[in-house]
């Protein structure tokens, strides 16, 4: 008998295996069929999903570097503060009196020193021809008077014999002609004069001849000089004078050889 229940028995009926296979395809289709722009958005918010991680980790990592560096700088200052030990008071002050330098002024004396003297190396000599010169008191009521057969301190009190004084060679001292000598002194220009060198004239008799000692020039021009000497009739005197410097003088100059 054919009822109801017969016609529904008769539809077709598909496969477990099919089913599978149809829901599968119908799923690979709707995919195929997205827009490529919604494709494209899909995968760069993906991308975007990988790069956040990845930004955090290099901030994670460069605030634990900085911890670090921080705790590491923390140790080295207490290791610092640990091993230094301040100075006391009388430390510090003992330090300070240890390293200060005492400076003492320079006399006066000492810092006017003349350039002739530190360019000529034989100044303090001719400075103390000078100084010895001066000790017979020239131009004043204590000077030596003047002779040729008196003495004085062992040296004779004519002018070749305060010479010699001044000059420090032997007793009583040589004569004029005798200071002329290689020994004693050599000739020089008059243009070359210098403290303590000589002008003589050495001709004549020993009442013409004379010889003084050279102190500075007078004046810029060389037209006289200030000199020692013991002239006749007077005794040790300073003075200005031409001797020497007039064309065929008679007068020379010559440099005593200590003084070379």
């Amino acid at each position: 008998m054919k009822g109801k229940h017969s016609k529904q028995s008769r539809r077709l009926r598909l496969a477990p295996w099919a089913i599978g296979t149809m829901t599968g395809l119908a799923t690979f289709g709707v995919t195929a069929a997205l827009p490529t722009t919604l494709q494209h958005a899909t995968i760069e918010t993906a991308a975007a999903a990988q790069t956040v991680p990845q930004q955090q980790t290099a901030q994670l990592l460069a605030e634990r570097r900085t911890q670090v560096g921080e705790r590491r700088q923390a140790r080295a200052a207490a290791q610092f503060q640990k091993e230094f030990k301040a100075p006391t008071k009388a430390e510090a002050t003992k330090s300070r009196s240890s390293t200060k330098v005492e400076s003492k002024p320079v006399s006066a004396k000492k810092q006017a020193v003349p350039q002739q003297q530190a360019a000529d190396p034989k100044a303090a000599k001719r400075a103390l021809v000078i100084k010895r010169a001066k000790s017979w008191h020239p131009h004043t009521a204590q000077r030596v008077p003047y002779s040729q057969t008196g003495s004085h301190n062992g040296y004779r009190t004519d002018c070749s014999g305060y010479v010699s004084m001044a000059l420090g060679l032997p007793k009583p001292g040589p004569n004029t002609v005798g200071l002329t000598s290689s020994r004693y002194t050599q000739r020089i220009k008059m243009s070359q004069l210098k403290k303590g060198d000589l002008v003589m004239d050495a001709l004549g008799s020993n009442t013409t001849r004379h010889v003084v000692i050279f102190e500075k020039w007078a004046n810029k021009q060389h037209t006289s000089y200030w000199a020692y000497e013991q002239r006749g009739r007077y005794g040790t005197d300073h003075r200005t004078l031409t001797y020497g410097l007039s064309s065929g003088d008679e007068y020379k100059a010559y440099r005593p050889t200590s003084l070379k």
